[in-house]
């Protein structure tokens, strides 16, 4: 195969990664607000949450459709409003503490002062990418990855067979 087709074969691989990437932070967004739609509604015919999640993922749950810092406090109070039931917790605020401050170590968010208080804002995923966006807009542009320019006077780069012992 020459080496153009390897290309065109690159470019389109890479073109629809990154098209995929885009899908999945769409339908993940998505599904994040329906969940919390139907726990709501639930809630309020009168049934339980179908949805069983631990407080970690209430957490991200209310950030991800939150669109704004907030404060422990208003984590707390958009849990309760969801329906999740925080009264296994002897101290619910500080197990919200605990989840946003972890949550915050992993990336997930991002810790922002604010007169008198702590907030967390919801980072926007990262692009998913199995290589860089920096290297992907690289080998658009120059159309190599592994393979190393020519050396001056024709040198290859092959290498030398080792003698066996």
């Amino acid at each position: 195969m020459p080496a153009d087709e390897y290309k065109s074969a690159l470019e389109a691989a890479i073109a629809e990664y990154e098209r995929l990437g885009e899908e999945r932070r769409r339908v993940d967004d998505r599904l994040a607000q329906l969940t919390q739609t139907i726990t709501t509604l639930s809630r309020l015919v009168g049934l339980e949450p179908t949805i069983p999640f631990g407080l970690t993922d209430a957490c991200r749950l209310v950030y991800r459709n939150a669109g704004i810092p907030l404060s422990p406090t208003e984590v707390r109070d958009r849990l309760r409003a969801i329906g999740v039931d925080l009264s296994t917790y002897s101290n619910e605020l500080a197990a919200i503490h605990t989840v946003l401050r972890r949550l915050n170590e992993s990336g997930e968010l991002r810790a922002m002062a604010a007169p008198g208080k702590q907030i967390y804002a919801w980072r926007t995923p990262t692009a998913a990418y199995a290589i860089s966006p920096q290297l992907a807009e690289f080998i658009r542009q120059n159309g190599t990855f592994h393979v190393p320019p020519p050396k001056p006077g024709g040198a290859t780069s092959e290498r030398k067979p080792r003698k066996k012992k």
